[in-house]
Protein backbone atom coordinates (compact mmCIF):
# COMPACT_ATOMS: atom_id res chain seq x y z
CA UNK A 1 0.00 0.00 0.00
CA UNK A 2 1.09 3.56 -0.75
CA UNK A 3 2.08 5.62 2.31
CA UNK A 4 1.20 9.32 2.43
CA UNK A 5 3.70 11.47 4.31
CA UNK A 6 4.24 15.25 4.43
CA UNK A 7 3.94 17.44 2.71
CA UNK A 8 1.01 17.95 2.91
CA UNK A 9 0.81 17.98 6.68
CA UNK A 10 -2.98 18.39 6.73
CA UNK A 11 -5.44 16.47 4.58
CA UNK A 12 -9.16 17.03 4.29
CA UNK A 13 -11.23 14.07 3.07
CA UNK A 14 -14.73 14.92 1.89
CA UNK A 15 -17.38 12.65 0.47
CA UNK A 16 -19.61 14.42 -2.04
CA UNK A 17 -22.95 15.70 -0.77
CA UNK A 18 -26.19 13.79 -1.31
CA UNK A 19 -27.17 13.32 -4.92
CA UNK A 20 -30.35 12.45 -6.69
CA UNK A 21 -30.90 9.32 -8.72
CA UNK A 22 -29.89 9.33 -12.38
CA UNK A 23 -32.47 10.39 -14.91
CA UNK A 24 -33.99 7.51 -16.88
CA UNK A 25 -31.28 6.43 -19.31
CA UNK A 26 -28.82 8.76 -17.58
CA UNK A 27 -25.32 7.91 -16.39
CA UNK A 28 -24.29 7.59 -12.74
CA UNK A 29 -21.43 10.01 -13.52
CA UNK A 30 -23.94 12.77 -14.38
CA UNK A 31 -25.96 12.60 -11.15
CA UNK A 32 -26.41 16.05 -9.61
CA UNK A 33 -26.88 17.03 -5.99
CA UNK A 34 -30.49 17.03 -4.84
CA UNK A 35 -31.88 19.94 -2.80
CA UNK A 36 -30.78 18.29 0.45
CA UNK A 37 -27.31 17.74 -1.03
CA UNK A 38 -26.91 21.38 -2.01
CA UNK A 39 -27.83 22.37 1.56
CA UNK A 40 -25.37 19.79 2.99
CA UNK A 41 -22.54 21.04 0.79
CA UNK A 42 -23.16 24.68 1.67
CA UNK A 43 -23.45 23.95 5.41
CA UNK A 44 -20.25 21.89 5.64
CA UNK A 45 -18.41 24.44 3.48
CA UNK A 46 -19.55 27.21 5.84
CA UNK A 47 -18.54 25.20 8.93
CA UNK A 48 -15.11 24.52 7.41
CA UNK A 49 -14.61 28.20 6.58
CA UNK A 50 -15.71 29.25 10.08
CA UNK A 51 -13.13 26.87 11.59
CA UNK A 52 -10.49 28.16 9.14
CA UNK A 53 -10.08 24.72 7.58
CA UNK A 54 -8.66 26.16 4.39
CA UNK A 55 -6.76 23.85 2.04
CA UNK A 56 -4.04 25.10 -0.27
CA UNK A 57 -5.40 22.87 -3.03
CA UNK A 58 -8.83 21.38 -3.71
CA UNK A 59 -8.87 18.12 -5.69
CA UNK A 60 -12.14 16.60 -6.87
CA UNK A 61 -13.51 13.74 -8.90
CA UNK A 62 -14.94 14.91 -12.21
CA UNK A 63 -18.34 13.33 -11.46
CA UNK A 64 -20.98 16.08 -11.46
CA UNK A 65 -21.99 15.56 -7.81
CA UNK A 66 -18.35 15.95 -6.72
CA UNK A 67 -17.89 19.05 -8.89
CA UNK A 68 -20.97 20.63 -7.31
CA UNK A 69 -19.69 19.79 -3.82
CA UNK A 70 -16.27 21.23 -4.73
CA UNK A 71 -17.94 24.40 -6.02
CA UNK A 72 -19.55 24.95 -2.60
CA UNK A 73 -16.18 24.56 -0.87
CA UNK A 74 -14.49 26.79 -3.44
CA UNK A 75 -17.09 29.55 -2.90
CA UNK A 76 -16.77 29.29 0.89
CA UNK A 77 -13.13 30.30 0.54
CA UNK A 78 -13.77 33.16 -1.86
CA UNK A 79 -12.71 31.22 -4.96
CA UNK A 80 -9.05 31.75 -4.04
CA UNK A 81 -8.07 28.08 -3.78
CA UNK A 82 -6.72 26.21 -6.79
CA UNK A 83 -9.20 23.57 -7.94
CA UNK A 84 -8.11 20.45 -9.83
CA UNK A 85 -10.46 17.83 -11.28
CA UNK A 86 -9.16 14.26 -11.69
CA UNK A 87 -11.07 11.70 -13.79
CA UNK A 88 -9.46 8.71 -12.08
CA UNK A 89 -11.14 9.50 -8.76
CA UNK A 90 -14.51 8.47 -10.21
CA UNK A 91 -14.83 4.76 -9.35
CA UNK A 92 -11.13 4.83 -8.42
CA UNK A 93 -9.73 2.29 -5.95
CA UNK A 94 -7.95 3.13 -2.70
CA UNK A 95 -4.50 3.07 -4.33
CA UNK A 96 -5.59 5.78 -6.79
CA UNK A 97 -6.72 8.06 -3.97
CA UNK A 98 -3.50 7.38 -2.03
CA UNK A 99 -1.41 8.07 -5.15
CA UNK A 100 -3.15 11.39 -5.73
CA UNK A 101 -2.51 12.45 -2.13
CA UNK A 102 1.10 11.28 -2.04
CA UNK A 103 1.83 13.24 -5.24
CA UNK A 104 0.88 16.55 -3.56
CA UNK A 105 4.32 17.59 -2.35
CA UNK A 106 4.03 21.34 -3.00
CA UNK A 107 1.11 22.13 -0.66
CA UNK A 108 0.86 22.09 3.12
CA UNK A 109 -2.83 21.16 3.01
CA UNK A 110 -5.00 19.39 0.46
CA UNK A 111 -8.72 18.67 0.27
CA UNK A 112 -9.84 15.59 -1.65
CA UNK A 113 -13.51 15.28 -2.66
CA UNK A 114 -14.52 11.82 -3.78
CA UNK A 115 -16.81 8.83 -3.52
CA UNK A 116 -17.70 6.05 -1.16
CA UNK A 117 -16.73 3.33 -0.46
CA UNK A 118 -13.23 4.59 -1.31
CA UNK A 119 -13.42 7.61 1.03
CA UNK A 120 -14.23 5.28 3.92
CA UNK A 121 -11.39 2.93 2.96
CA UNK A 122 -9.04 5.91 2.72
CA UNK A 123 -9.97 7.18 6.16
CA UNK A 124 -9.42 3.68 7.58
CA UNK A 125 -6.03 3.42 5.86
CA UNK A 126 -4.89 6.77 7.24
CA UNK A 127 -6.13 6.65 10.86
CA UNK A 128 -6.77 2.94 11.36
CA UNK A 129 -9.98 0.92 11.13
CA UNK A 130 -10.81 1.08 14.85
CA UNK A 131 -10.63 4.88 15.00
CA UNK A 132 -12.49 5.23 11.69
CA UNK A 133 -15.34 2.97 12.80
CA UNK A 134 -15.60 4.93 16.05
CA UNK A 135 -15.95 8.19 14.11
CA UNK A 136 -18.25 6.90 11.35
CA UNK A 137 -19.99 3.84 12.81
CA UNK A 138 -22.71 3.91 10.12
CA UNK A 139 -20.34 4.59 7.22
CA UNK A 140 -18.98 7.77 5.67
CA UNK A 141 -21.89 10.24 5.49
CA UNK A 142 -22.59 12.39 2.47
CA UNK A 143 -20.82 15.74 2.80
CA UNK A 144 -18.75 14.32 5.67
CA UNK A 145 -15.43 16.13 6.05
CA UNK A 146 -12.54 14.50 7.93
CA UNK A 147 -9.67 16.74 8.97
CA UNK A 148 -6.41 14.79 9.33
CA UNK A 149 -3.11 16.05 10.68
CA UNK A 150 0.24 14.36 10.32
CA UNK A 151 2.00 13.41 13.50
CA UNK A 152 -0.06 10.72 15.12
CA UNK A 153 1.53 7.50 16.31
CA UNK A 154 2.57 5.02 13.62
CA UNK A 155 0.91 1.65 14.10
CA UNK A 156 0.72 -1.55 12.10
CA UNK A 157 -2.86 -0.69 11.16
CA UNK A 158 -2.49 3.01 10.35
CA UNK A 159 0.00 5.56 9.17
CA UNK A 160 1.08 8.56 11.17
CA UNK A 161 -2.14 10.52 10.67
CA UNK A 162 -4.57 11.58 13.38
CA UNK A 163 -8.14 12.77 13.12
CA UNK A 164 -8.46 16.38 14.25
CA UNK A 165 -12.13 16.89 13.45
CA UNK A 166 -15.05 15.44 11.51
CA UNK A 167 -17.74 17.78 10.17
CA UNK A 168 -21.18 16.78 8.93
CA UNK A 169 -24.33 18.57 7.92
Amino acid sequence: MIIVSPPPSRIYLMRHARSGWPEPGGRDFDRTLDDHGYAEAELVASLAADKRYRPDLLISSTAVRCQETADAMHRAFGGEIDLVMIDELYNGPLDTYLSVLSAQTEQQSVMLIGHNPTMEELLEAMIGPDRASAVIPSGYPTAGLAVLDHGGPVTALAGSWSLRDFLTA
